[in-house]
């Protein structure tokens, strides 16, 4: 592996030896120790570290009482462990010294910890304990992803020709052939670890052995098999009567979850909850399955429930971020559909293009305004207008409200607020994203937006700041200029939301607020609004209720207004409805008709100019969605 110690590291590494030897010189041992440790973890492969560690050795009357200038008791920094498997090492203490290094592998797999001379010994195999190897492999395989990236492969693979080597003299000792198997299956090499595995398990048939073959069965590509060999093992031991075995349990169930099957995976998760109902992983996994059986969003929002109450239980976030994964609104700002944007795009993507691109277009009937700020934002000098106004009027507010965003002058919009003070937007366009991990992450992000005015969080939605200065910000500004847009209303809104948490809701701004703009004209900020009563909702199960009767009102008048017009936000609308799975079933079966109608409709009519020309998916392009 070449070495990582060149410029700075380097230099680094080497005043901290240098320092080290005038400590040596000076007698002051436990400093110079202190200081190779520092050395070590800045670059373990620098040849002086080395040197200058057998050096201490050396003052210290040998490697076995240099042990104590290295110890292990208490809070352990990183490179004292591995300056210790140095240390013993030298003194022969092969066991200890192959111990240690595991554990700085399992710690951080990525340093080449394992590229030490000592390592590559030719007798190190018959001088160590089959037992404590295992042991060993069991540390440092258990850390690490599964399969190994190609930089941490080069950086554990000394230790794999290690373990090799010590499995070809002891090649009947199954619970080292077993955990052998894993750091093979690691590192690609799967078809190996299912013949270590399977001589393992031939010799000594139980759990270890069972859970390691199956593991490289699945790794191989032979599932099913696994899966047998996994049911019998539990079939074996129950369970309900070993708490090990639970966890395989819930294996089988997720694999059967993975082959398409999640139903026949329930009966395993039910068994382990019946003995214990808070299973750390059995309770949180037994929602994702029962998302994988029916995809109903309140799944989802069982596991973050569950989290709330277990924040210990870390599996129910990583499954809750797995299964949002991009998700409209449980994890990504959805796109928009307007003719006013498709013809953006066309415009974006012409040749000869500049932000001094002057275009006069001409829809239709009347859109929503916030669609003008993509225009604006990325094409300041063009103009749209509208030839009609729908009925119902978009432009009418279904609640007489307090805060008015826009006004309109015919068919014209304009805001109707101020923009925000300069520190204000520059907050919300640093804490804006397009994803997020999940509803009650992204709402937590946004607190930092809690102490801005709640003028100026109004502000925003009708006066947006230009994207970040960053490749994605001006991505966005060269391709869909709209996505900013609302992403940077999704956030002004979830500052709303922040904002006088300490007023009771039924009687707070931020719900006052969030009411006027969700029930306001239609546009891409009721959305926003829905987006963050919705946030609300996952985070604060007693306004549930509450936001499930207004976003009800918004669905109605939606599916009303979409008999005698486009409207335009009809999908992301049902899409949101459905990340607030505690809406009666009636407004969720609305809900899925607005989805559904989106996915089979044909495009809204293009307004001039003509002649659109298909582009690639800017968000496949930039996010890998298919």
């Amino acid at each position: 592996m070449e070495r990582k110690g060149d410029g700075d590291e380097r230099l680094a590494a080497e005043g901290e030896v240098a320092v080290a030897r005038l400590a040596i010189d000076s007698g002051d041992l436990p400093h110079a120790a202190d200081h190779l440790a520092d050395a070590m973890i800045t670059d373990p492969q620098l040849p002086e570290l080395h040197e200058a560690l057998a050096e201490l050795c050396a003052a210290a009357g040998g490697p076995a009482a240099a042990r104590e200038l290295f110890p292990l008791d208490g809070q352990v920094f990183l490179g004292t462990v591995v300056c210790r498997a140095h240390v013993e090492a030298a003194a022969g203490d092969w066991d200890a010294a192959i111990g240690m290094l595991a554990s700085a592998v399992q710690f951080e797999p990525g340093r080449p910890w394992a590229h030490t001379a000592w390592l590559a010994r030719e007798d190190l195999p018959g001088l160590v304990d089959p037992d404590a190897v295992a042991q060993a492999v069991a540390r440092a395989a258990g850390g690490l992803p599964d399969p190994l990236p190609a930089e941490l492969a080069d950086a554990v693979r000394p230790f794999d020709v290690f373990v090799r080597a010590v499995v070809d003299r002891h090649p009947d000792h199954p619970l080292l052939l077993a955990m052998a198997s894993g750091l093979t299956r690691r590192l690609g090499t799967t078809a190996r670890a299912v013949e270590l595995a399977e001589h393992a398990h031939r010799l000594a048939p139980g759990y270890m052995p069972s859970v390691m073959l199956g593991n490289a069965l699945r790794a191989h590509g032979r599932p099913e098999q696994a899966l047998a060999v996994w049911e019998a093992e539990l079939r074996r031991v129950a369970p309900a009567e070993d708490n090990s075995s639970s966890y395989l349990a819930v294996d089988v169930a997720e694999l059967y979850g993975a082959l398409g099957r999640p139903a026949d995976g329930l009966p395993w998760l039910e068994r382990v909850l019946a003995a214990d109902p808070d299973h750390p992983k059995a309770a949180p996994a037994i929602h994702g399955l029962r998302h994988a059986v029916d995809g109903d969003a309140a799944h989802l929002l069982a596991l973050a429930d569950h989290h709330r109450a277990h924040p210990d239980h870390e599996y129910a976030q990583d499954l809750l971020e797995r299964l949002g994964h991009r998700v409209p609104w449980l994890g990504l700002v959805p796109g928009a559909t307007e003719a006013t944007v498709n013809v953006l795009h066309q415009v974006l993507e012409a040749p000869g293009t500049t932000r001094d691109t002057e275009i006069d277009c001409v829809a239709s009937t009347v859109e929503p305004p916030s669609s003008l700020l993509a225009v604006q934002l990325a094409l300041p000098r063009t103009t749209v207008g509208y030839q009609s106004v729908g009925t119902p009027d978009p432009r009418l507010p279904l609640v007489a409200p307090t805060t008015t965003l826009w006004i309109w002058d015919g068919t014209d919009p304009h805001p109707a607020v101020a923009p925000p003070a300069a520190a204000s937007a520059e907050l919300v366009r640093a804490t804006a994203e397009l994803v997020w991990p999940t509803v009650p992450a992204v709402y937590d992000h946004a607190v930092r937006l809690a102490g801005l005015p709640l003028d100026d969080l109004v502000g925003v939605l009708a006066h947006p700041p230009a994207p970040r200065e960053d490749e994605l910000g001006q991505a966005l500004l060269a391709h869909q200029p709209e996505l900013w847009v609302r992403a940077v209303q999704t956030f002004a809104c979830l500052g709303i939301a922040h904002h006088r948490t300490d007023q009771p809701w039924a009687r707070s701004d931020r719900r006052r607020v969030l009411l006027d703009l969700l029930l306001g004209p239609e546009d891409w900020v009721v959305e926003a609004a829905g987006f963050a009563l919705v946030a609300i909702g996952w985070t604060h199960p007693d306004t549930r209720a509450d936001i499930a009767a207004q976003l009800g009102r918004r669905l109605r008048y939606c599916a009303e207004a979409d008999r005698t017009r486009v409207v335009t936000i009809l999908r992301s609308i049902g899409q949101l409805a459905l990340a607030a799975p505690w809406l009666p079933t009636e407004e969720l079966d609305r809900a899925r008709r607005f989805v559904a109608a989106g996915e089979t409709a044909e495009a809204p009519e293009p307004a001039a100019p003509q002649e659109p020309q298909p582009r690639p998916g800017f968000l496949r392009r930039l996010f890998g969605r298919n």
